[in-house]
Parts: C-alpha cells; sequence; structure tokens
C-alpha cells in the first residue's frame, strides 16, 4: 500500500516547481526569474524527496487515484515543457530538461527496483552507485546534445582587428642596422595631430620606432619584423616635437613633429532655403573664394536640406561626372572640406539642386 501521506505532498510540490522553473527559465516572469528560478527550483526538489520518500515507503501504487495524479503532473510537466520549448528564449531549457531527466530517471529505476526486486537496492551502495551511474550517463549524454556543449572543447572566437591605412608611412632603410647607415627615411617627419602614422620595415632585420625621452611612454611599435607596418593614430599626442630612436639599434635616430590641424583657408555656407529658387535667395555664401594653392575649403551646411559641392567641368550636372572634386551628400548640419593643390578656377554646383552655383579660385603660390 503507497504511503499517500508522503507521496500528495510530494506531487504537489514537484509540479508547482516544475511549472515554477519551466516558466523562469523561459523568460516569462521575466520581472523576478532571478528569485523564481530558485524558489520553484527548491520547491521542485523537496517535492520530488516527498515523492521518493512514499515510493520507496509503500511502493508505487496501480490503483485509479495514483493513476489520475500522474496524468495531472505529467499534463502539467509537458505543457510548460512544450512552451517553454516553442516560446522561451532562454539557451539553457534543453540543459534544465536534461538535468530534471537525470534526476527523474535515478528515482524512477530505484522505487521500481524497491518494489519488484527488494534484496537488490537494500545496500546503500547499491542505490548510491546506481543513482551516480545513471546521473553521469545522462550528464555526459546531454553534454553532447545541450546549447552551451560543455563536453565538447569550443574554439574561442578570434575577432579580427581591423587594418589600418596609414595617412602618411616612414620607411626603416634597409642596412640601417649598421651605425652610420641612413635609417628612417624621411628623416624626420611633420604630420597633422589625428593622422595616422605608418612606420615600415624594409629591412631584414627587426627594428623599433620608440619615442626616446621616456622611453616609449609616449609612443613605442614594438619590434617591426621586416615588411611589416605599425601603424600609430596620433589623435592622442599633443602638438610638438617627438625625438625618436631604435631601442635595437640605438644609433637610430629620428623626429617626429606633430602639429594641430590647420584650419580652412575659406568657408563657404549653405544657408536656409537654398534648395528653392527664389529672388534674393543666397545659395553659396559666399559665391566665391580664393585660396593659395595647397590651402582648403570649408563647406557647411545650414539648410535643413540635403545638398552637395561637386566640382563640374562644364558647369552642369552632366559635367559632374569626372569632376576635379565631389563632396557627396552633405545632410543638414554636416560639412565637406577639400584640399586644392593646383592653381586655376574651380566651378561647383549642387547637384540636387543644379541652379546653386559657386566657384573657387585657386591662386599660385
Amino acid at each position: 500500500m503507497s504511503n499517500w501521506d508522503l507521496m500528495m505532498p510530494g506531487m504537489g510540490l514537484t509540479s508547482i516547481g516544475l511549472a515554477g522553473v519551466v516558466l523562469s527559465y523561459a523568460e516569462i516572469a521575466h520581472t523576478f526569474i532571478d528569485g523564481m528560478h530558485a524558489l520553484s527550483g527548491l520547491t521542485m526538489f523537496v517535492g520530488l524527496i516527498f515523492l521518493a520518500a512514499g515510493i520507496l515507503d509503500g511502493g508505487i501504487s496501480t490503483s485509479n487515484r495514483a493513476k489520475a495524479t500522474t496524468l495531472v503532473i505529467l499534463s502539467i510537466a509537458l505543457g510548460f515543457g512544450a512552451f517553454a520549448l516553442s516560446y522561451g528564449s532562454s539557451s539553457y531549457t534543453l540543459t534544465l530538461a536534461g538535468v530534471l531527466m537525470g534526476i527523474a530517471f535515478p528515482a524512477i529505476i530505484i522505487a521500481y527496483l524497491a518494489m519488484k526486486h527488494p534484496k537488490v537496492v537494500k545496500p546503500i551502495g547499491s542505490i548510491t552507485a546506481m543513482a551516480a551511474a545513471t546521473g553521469i550517463i545522462m550528464w555526459v549524454a546531454f553534454g553532447f546534445v545541450s546549447p552551451d556543449t560543455y563536453m565538447v572543447p569550443q574554439a574561442a572566437p578570434v575577432e579580427e582587428e581591423p587594418v589600418l591605412e596609414p595617412d602618411v608611412v616612414v620607411t626603416m632603410l634597409e642596412g640601417s642596422d649598421v651605425d652610420g647607415a641612413p635609417d628612417y627615411d624621411p628623416d624626420g617627419i611633420t604630420v597633422e595631430r589625428g593622422q595616422l602614422l605608418g612606420w615600415f620595415n624594409a629591412d631584414i632585420v627587426a627594428h623599433t620606432a620608440t619615442s626616446s625621452a621616456d622611453l616609449g611612454e609616449t609612443f613605442d611599435t614594438g619590434l617591426v619584423a621586416t615588411g611589416d607596418t605599425y601603424v600609430l593614430d596620433t589623435s592622442a599626442l599633443e602638438a610638438g616635437t617627438y625625438d625618436y630612436i631604435c631601442i635595437v639599434h640605438p644609433w637610430m635616430t629620428s623626429t617626429l613633429e606633430i602639429t594641430d590641424p590647420a584650419g580652412p583657408d575659406a568657408v563657404v555656407v549653405i544657408p536656409e532655403g537654398a534648395a528653392t529658387v527664389s529672388e534674393g535667395q543666397v545659395y553659396y555664401e559666399p559665391a566665391e573664394v580664393s585660396i593659395p594653392a595647397g590651402g582648403k575649403v570649408l563647406w557647411e551646411n545650414e539648410d535643413p536640406t540635403l545638398h552637395t559641392a561637386s566640382g563640374t567641368t562644364d558647369g552642369t550636372v552632366a559635367g559632374t561626372v569626372g569632376g576635379p572634386f565631389d563632396s557627396g551628400i552633405i545632410s543638414a548640419g554636416g560639412t565637406f572640406e577639400q584640399v586644392f593643390e593646383e592653381p586655376g578656377t574651380y566651378e561647383y554646383i549642387c547637384t540636387l539642386h543644379p541652379w546653386m552655383i559657386g566657384t573657387v579660385t585657386v591662386t599660385a603660390p
């Protein structure tokens, strides 16, 4: 005769705890999931202890009452389990199911043997061994199919660092490991703060470019192997002159001068309303600017409409194809800069509003 005083509370606590565990790990009760999964898990395990004690004390009942109770428990477990697997976003749902099966199977096996073959399970060692063996088998089996695949070594993903293209390059010359030979080319360089400076090693031995005043605290390329390039972002450096050396070959010396970015030689504003043709409307302000060769022009779009500043070959939109420069789309509040190296007169238009015309005159230095 089954011990219903133990089995009934065991069945109830197991069902309630199992439902709570599945709900929490399915992330349905998201606001209190951290506390719910622990509390409901504890409830489920207490229920399993009562249930196992009741079965071991009186055996498994085959009465209609026991069958009905079993069906209720299975319905709750399967219902919540199906919902969790179908709609839950937690990656540990399958792992949780494996743990539950690892607990349930030994309990069922021990209970069956206790009823049919009581002599087999009398020794505590046999019970412990069977439970441990079954648990280990289930743990290993689910280790190969669960989302975390803890039994299968996983290679850590390697994030590839973006390849930086330097704006200016200094070459470590071949034969520069010989004292007195030419070393860095150019031997002394000036770059604007914010530019990317690269050191390319053309020699057959490794070299460095290390700030000499503080032995690498300001910048240090480390060993640059043959054929490699080290790129330094100068944004963090203050304007000034820095001496640097090769730590491996200290007779290799040079200087790096950092300057603040030069401001534009002329600023052209695209005023509000430039997208509309109207009498007295200014489209580029000023419409004509003059700068020396090597100078820079900055366009600022103060209109809420998109615009361009596109150099044209014949004063038309069609003439912008192959033109000397093209800003692309300048968004509202956006800017565009262009350096003009060659003297001449450059007419430009807005390709979106071709009635907008401006001119840049570049004079010889």
